[in-house]
């Protein structure tokens, strides 16, 4: 007689629940955009009752604050067990424009929230802390390779960090709006090899 089929945890089951409703809320804001997106439409493409979205998400804010969160983190594999410092900055930056190329679904939809971030005040917010861990981050990198040698001592760490963030975002949105005019393959190693020998204290 063959076994019962194991039943899930009631966090399994949640976790099960927000994968799927996030990666539909992904779905609809690249198709459609932030404006066609709803609870109703986010639990039908789920498969799920827009009440299932609420109980989880409380309001559409919430939902797409919670996809921008999940979009965005662990967006480049490997990077976070690098030690801070130029070998890991230049990696980051390589891996962002590869996994670009990719073109995921939540990825894109990470960067339609993002422009559309510049006008929508609910949105702003979440992409002020979202773009500021981003910069604290690089920032940390080009810290620890001035520290290290690595990084030329006049190089002032802000700055660097505002400029590496807008050129990969700027490079994304180019990406979303016309993907055959931007292929990342050969332009990941590039950019990042630009900006090691522009850092570079040797």
């Amino acid at each position: 007689m063959p076994a019962a089929p194991e039943r899930r945890t009631q966090e399994q089951r949640r976790t099960t629940t927000t994968a799927a409703v996030l990666s539909a809320a992904a779905e609809l804001v690249v198709e459609s955009g932030v404006p066609a997106v709803t609870l109703a439409r986010v639990g039908e493409r789920a498969g799920y009752s827009r009440g299932i979205v609420t109980h989880h998400f409380g309001s559409k804010q919430a939902l797409l604050e919670a996809l921008a969160k999940a979009s965005q983190g662990g967006f480049v594999p490997g990077v976070a067990e690098c030690a801070p410092g130029l070998d890991r900055l230049v990696r980051l930056i390589k891996g962002y424009l590869t996994e670009l190329g990719r073109d995921g679904v939540r990825g894109r939809a990470f960067l339609v929230l993002w422009a559309e971030a510049a006008t929508a005040a609910g949105l702003a917010g979440t992409f002020r802390e979202r773009d500021e861990s981003f910069r604290a981050e690089l920032r940390a990198d080009v810290e620890a390779g001035v520290r290290d040698g690595t990084i030329r001592a006049d190089v002032v760490p802000r700055e660097v960090a505002v400029a590496v963030l807008g050129q990969l975002r700027g490079i994304g949105l180019q990406r979303l709006l016309d993907p055959a005019a931007v292929e990342t393959r050969g332009l990941g190693p590039a950019v990042a090899d630009q900006w090691r020998r522009a850092l570079s204290a040797g």
